[in-house]
Order: structure tokens, then sequence, then C-alpha cells
């Protein structure tokens, strides 16, 4: 009785190391795998604004969202803007913080930020650069000081942008397909 045990014991530690047997779905898209996310090839960087940057890792066309890399190397106000659906925010380098709320992002942090939230995203004097891991559902609406819109971003621009950017510094507007389901 226990060498049974023992031998169904091992049969199951072996089909755990045993990777998935059927075949996946026919449709089913590929996996977006971004082997070094904070790039050492500045040119992967896509200029947003001045001294700020974004680089992609998933633009998700389908669903409407986009996942990206945020780099500011300024302080001062980088925007104003409200999101309709939640985002998601992991700080890698540097902190932040938005007008309207007593906290700080700071490095090895998560944020949360609910549907209907507007803000102003603010970077302190004492940070040399800034870069955000963000997941942003939907379209940023970007507001003045009484929530009037002033220009928007969705996934469509973001790879507008991308495609652009990547034609104009040598790396063929075809590279940003690698980010886009």
């Amino acid at each position: 009785m226990k060498e049974n045990m023992m031998s169904k014991t091992d049969e199951t530690r072996d089909e755990a190391l045993m990777p998935y047997q059927k075949p996946f779905p026919a449709d089913a898209l590929d996996e977006i795998v971004v082997p070094q996310a904070v790039p050492q090839d500045d040119r992967i960087w896509v200029p947003q604004a001045p001294n700020v940057w974004f680089r992609p890792l998933c633009l998700n066309r389908s669903q409407g969202y986009w996942v990206n890399l945020l780099k500011v190397r300024k302080s001062g106000v980088l925007s104003r803007h409200r999101h309709p659906n939640t985002v998601h925010g992991y700080v890698i380098r540097g902190k932040w913080y938005y007008l309207e709320h007593d906290w700080v992002a700071e490095e090895g942090g998560y944020v949360m930020e609910p549907p209907g939230e507007t803000h102003t995203l603010v970077v302190p004097e004492d940070v040399e650069e800034m870069i955000t891991l963000f997941q942003v559902n939907g379209v940023m609406s970007y507001v003045d000081p009484w929530g009037e819109p002033v220009g928007y971003e969705d996934v469509f621009t973001k790879i507008d942008m991308c495609r652009a950017h990547y034609a104009e510094v040598g790396l063929g507007e075809d590279y940003v397909q690698q980010f886009i389901r």
C-alpha cells in the first residue's frame, strides 16, 4: 500500500513538470515577451512631450488598453487628465504625486486609479528620472483645471506615435507591430 502511494506521488510530480499537452486555440494570439522592458537603445522610447517618453509593452487595440513605461526627465506638472476606466501603475524609478491627493507614488509602489478620477501628475524637484509602468484602459482625456477637454490619448494615438517615431529613428514603422494585439 505504501509503495503504491509513493509511485503515485512520483507520477504526480512528473506530470507537474510536463508542459500542457493539448493544442492552443487556433485563433489565439502569440504572447508578447519583452526581455528588456527598460531598454538600452534610446530609440525605443517614443517622445511624448519635451523630456517625456513612453516605451510600449502592449498596445491592445481589440480591448482598447495599453501598457507602457513612462519616463520623465523633468520636474513639475506633467499633465492633468481624467480616465473613464481603471489605471494601474508601478513605480520603477523615482517618484511622483497628484496635486489632488496627499500620497506620493515612490519607487517600488503600486497605484490603482479608479474610473472617473481627474488628477494632475507632478514629478518633484529632487527627481532626476521617473519611470513608471502604467496600464491604461480606454482613453486618457487631458483637461484644464475646470475639466474642459484639451486633448486625449488612446491605444490608436499611441500606435500612431510609435509608427511615426520608429520610422524616423530607423527602426521602421513596423517595429511597433510586436506590441500590438
